[in-house]
């Protein structure tokens, strides 16, 4: 998974970072590969978190089917289903972290006097 170079103390992971140095950020796919729409002003947060859900189920069946065909020993290279495997660890775990980041910026939100 490409990594973005550190800028000013703040580094980036997986595509998640400025795609140009002194550019906009922008969220790629959890795959690494980058999304438009929503950084294209286009889309609206909705469509781009939704891609982002689907990406992420498309992940998760890609390792239920890898891992189903090295159990039924019809794997022709288990690596590669090891690698799928552990891509669709990371991806739930980044998806996770984003989900209480979120939730927890929304329960701060709430809790701002006015």
């Amino acid at each position: 998974m490409p990594t973005i170079p550190s800028m000013g103390g703040i580094s980036g992971v997986g595509g998640i970072g400025p795609t140009q140095p002194g550019g906009d950020w922008s969220i790629g796919a959890l795959d690494g590969t980058p999304t438009t729409g929503a950084t294209s002003g286009g889309g609206s947060f909705a469509s781009a978190l939704g891609d982002q859900l689907s990406a992420l189920e498309k992940t998760q069946n890609s390792a239920a089917d890898a891992s189903r065909s090295l159990a039924d020993g019809t794997a022709t290279d288990p690596t590669q289903a090891i690698v799928s495997v552990e891509r669709a660890q990371l991806s739930m775990q980044l998806a996770s972290q984003l989900r209480t980041k979120g939730v927890e910026a929304l329960q701060d939100l709430f809790h701002t006097q006015v």
